[in-house]
This record gives C-alpha cells, sequence and structure tokens, in this order.
C-alpha cells in the first residue's frame, strides 16, 4: 500500500506526500545460508590484509552503525577501533583513506546496482563495470561481492606498504590475478587453514578451486544477510501497523514537502542512487593518485570525465543515518544536526563551516582545500538548487523522523561478531 498524510492534519498536494510500498522480501536477492557461514568469518578475519591486522569488520563494524566512527579512517598504519584508532607511530600510514567509510545497509537490495561515493563501480546492462577494466569484474556473482575486491588492493587500507608483505608488493607491480597476483596470494593463505577449506567446499560445492571470487562471494552473501535493515519504526507505519509521534510526523511533511529531502532521498530505501553536487567541505588527501599531490575530490567527474559531475557524489541511503556519523563523503560532520542544517543551505554553510570532525591527528594538510578559497568557491559554485534555512524547530522536527529510520533489530546484527576465527587472528570485537 501507498501511504499518505492526511490531509486534515497538512495541507499540502497529495502528489507531495505520497510515499514508497513497505519493502518486501522481493526487494532483496536470496543469499545462501552456507556462503553466509563462510562470509561471516571471512568479514571478521585479518588475514585478508597484506599485513594479518586489518579485516573488513575494522572498519565497517556494529559498533559504528557498519562505519568507522571517524571522519577519514585509518586502515594500514593505524591502530584501535572506531574514534579511538590512532596512529601507529612505529608504522604510520603513508595517508589518510580520503573518504568516510560507507555504512553497509541494504546493500543486498537489488535497486542498488552503484557503488562507492562517486559510483566507479556499476551493475549495468552489459554487465559490471569498473575503472580496472572488463576482466577484473569475471566470475564475481553480484555488485556488492565484487565491491570487496578494492579495499585489499589499497595500501591506505588493508594491503599495506609495498615494502611490507607479499601482497601489497604484488599491487605495486601491478600482479592482481593470476599466479603471484595478489588475489591469489590471499586465496591461498584462505585455502591453507582446513576449517576454512570445509566450509568453502559446503558453500561453493562442484568448485575445484578456491579462488578470490569464491572468498569476495561469499563476503558479499553475509554483508547481504546481516545488515538489511526493513524493520525500522518508519517501516511499520508505511505497513499501516504502527504510528508515529507528532514531531516525526512534522518532520515527514518537511522530508516529503517543503524542504524538498524527497527530490534526492526517494524510494525505499531513501537515495535516488544518482549523483549531486551538494557543497560538502572536503578535508584530508582527497581522492586522486599519488602523483597528483591534490587534496581536491572531484567526486564522480573522475569517473566520467562530465563536467557537470564535479563535485558531485552520490545520494546516501537513510537507512539508520542516526547511528552511521560522521556524516558527508570526507566526514565533515560529527554532529547530524549539525549537517541537517547547514545541508538545506550548502553555500552559506560552507563561509560559515566550524570544522565539526572526528579525525586522528596525522597531517597539516588535511585542510588544505577549506583553507583555499578558491577552492571552497569552486565547490560552492558546483551546488544546484536554492538555499533555504531551516529554523531550529525544523531541524527538530527532520531529526525526528530521521529517528524513525534507526532499525533496533537490525542494529543488533543477525549473527553478530564470532568470538574467534580459523585463523586464530584477533578479532575487532
Amino acid at each position: 500500500m501507498i501511504r499518505y498524510i492526511t490531509p486534515l492534519l497538512f495541507a499540502l498536494p497529495a502528489a507531495a506526500m505520497d510515499f514508497p510500498a513497505p519493502v518486501g522480501d522481493d526487494a532483496f536477492r536470496p543469499v545462501d545460508p552456507a556462503q553466509v557461514e563462510l562470509g561471516r568469518l571471512l568479514f571478521w578475519d585479518p588475514i585478508l590484509s597484506g599485513n594479518r591486522n586489518i579485516s573488513c569488520g575494522t572498519c565497517h563494524h556494529p559498533k559504528f552503525g557498519t562505519g568507522d566512527g571517524l571522519s577519514l579512517g585509518l586502515g594500514e598504519g593505524g591502530v584501535g577501533l572506531g574514534p579511538d584508532r590512532v596512529v601507529d607511530a612505529a608504522n604510520p600510514p603513508e595517508q589518510r583513506i580520503p573518504r568516510n567509510a560507507p555504512g553497509l545497509w541494504n546493500l543486498g537490495a537489488r535497486e542498488f546496482t552503484v557503488m562507492f561515493h562517486d559510483g566507479r563501480i556499476e551493475d549495468t546492462p552489459e554487465g559490471l563495470r569498473t575503472p580496472m577494466g572488463p576482466e577484473m569484474v569475471e566470475g564475481f556473482d553480484t555488485l556488492l561481492s565484487a565491491q570487496t575486491m578494492f579495499p585489499v588492493l589499497s595500501g591506505d587500507e588493508m594491503a599495506g606498504h609495498y615494502s611490507e608483505n607479499e601482497v601489497a608488493q604484488a599491487v605495486r607491480q601491478g600482479l592482481i590475478t593470476g599466479e603471484g597476483g595478489a588475489w591469489n596470494l590471499l586465496s591461498a593463505r584462505v585455502a591453507a587453514i582446513p576449517e576454512y577449506k570445509a566450509l568453502w567446499s559446503k558453500a561453493f560445492p562442484g568448485d575445484d578451486r578456491l579462488d578470490f571470487t569464491d572468498i569476495s562471494d561469499a563476503i558479499g552473501a553475509f554483508v547481504e544477510f546481516e545488515w538489511r535493515s526493513d524493520t525500522a519504526p518508519f517501516d511499520a507505519w508505511l505497513a499501516g501497523e504502527g504510528e508515529l509521534p507528532p514531531r516525526a510526523l512534522a518532520g515527514i511533511e518537511l522530508f516529503y514537502g517543503s524542504a524538498g529531502c524527497a527530490d534526492c532521498h526517494s524510494g525505499p530505501f531513501l537515495t535516488d542512487h544518482r549523483f549531486h553536487a551538494m557543497g560538502q567541505p572536503q578535508l584530508g588527501p582527497g581522492k586522486a593518485a599519488r602523483f597528483e599531490h591534490n587534496a581536491r575530490d572531484d567526486g564522480r567527474f573522475r569517473v566520467t570525465g562530465v563536467e557537470a559531475d564535479q563535485y558531485a557524489f552520490r545520494t546516501p541511503s537513510l537507512r539508520n543515518v542516526t547511528e552511521t556519523g560522521p556524516w558527508g563523503h570526507a566526514g565533515a560532520y560529527s554532529d547530524l544536526r549539525a549537517f541537517v542544517r547547514d545541508h538545506a543551505r550548502p553555500r552559506a554553510a560552507l563561509s560559515e563551516y566550524l570544522r565539526d570532525v572526528t579525525l586522528p591527528a596525522f597531517e597539516a594538510e588535511d585542510w588544505a582545500v577549506m583553507d583555499d578559497p578558491e577552492q571552497v568557491t569552486a565547490i560552492a559554485a558546483a551546488v544546484q538548487g536554492v538555499e533555504r534555512a531551516l529554523t531550529e524547530d525544523e531541524v527538530t522536527s527532520l531529526m525526528a523522523f530521521l529517528d524513525t529510520l534507526r532499525d533496533a533489530e537490525a542494529l543488533k546484527g543477525r549473527l553478530g561478531i564470532p568470538e574467534t576465527v580459523p585463523s586464530g587472528l584477533p578479532v575487532d570485537r
């Protein structure tokens, strides 16, 4: 069914106040329980990092809404978890991870056909597409599975410095697939552990060799199963099975009405999966090749080369948004209320930005862009749409609505964090 806010409560045109249908099982792909079981252990096992010290869960932890609780993360070269993660003085990272760690909610839904802040990996009618070429996506079952290839190849995230381990050295030499490639080296580590070999045989019967696509497919299946979120109060309300408090209903009126939030945050997962220049502050190294020495982040433009895509980033889903901070592609806001207020008036907010970050001390160049008036002006100039100064009362109402997207059951996780993993390496609990 489609819900409408009664016109007796809010005097808005009906067309402006319609909502997505409740999320059903048909919105998601089915998953194989045996693959989920294998993927759960692999997700939490540091064996997939070059130096065997970082797992997927290090930067995508349920304690921090499946993110890492940092504006910009520290992968290799960091110690600790979440906001307590700091630089390892004995082995510091080469640079910060350039973008905020996104949440993992509902990535198994069929409508998620682009991933990453810039959408550099896509599921198209012609097949999976990445900037690394078609040969790099052969054998992956899903887009989410293919996504897992990126962190393990990144020196800043999981691979490590090129002089530290055989995986990082292979990446540095451009050896990814085939014998001696980074993926085969990681797969061999997993295949050498009897418990993993047994779980793999159960999850992929008939396969003659455990390879990296099996690892990725299993992790993808686990993420799809573990972090499905469709039991929030908003879901019950959409289904006509629950009521929302008046303040949240006032927030819905704004969100789907005069504030225009649903222009981009549309559909059952509150995202149009498109790319928009919203004037978010830029901090850290930016997504640039190392030789460019450029803190600027061009967003979607780096993928498409289309000038209109300058500073455009993917619309994030708002499921469990109250738990997934810091917010923005560079994590420029640690306070969601401040983010909501500034998001409605991005040009003005850029000039007044208070540098509200959760950022372990590391580099003096974190503010290179925001300290450059010319670059700030360019970010502001790319923004489309009108400015809207929200009142404090309106911000409070929008916050009340966003709180109805918090799914307490999903946040608990379905399987949870394992006590141990087959490699015997420490688990980030």
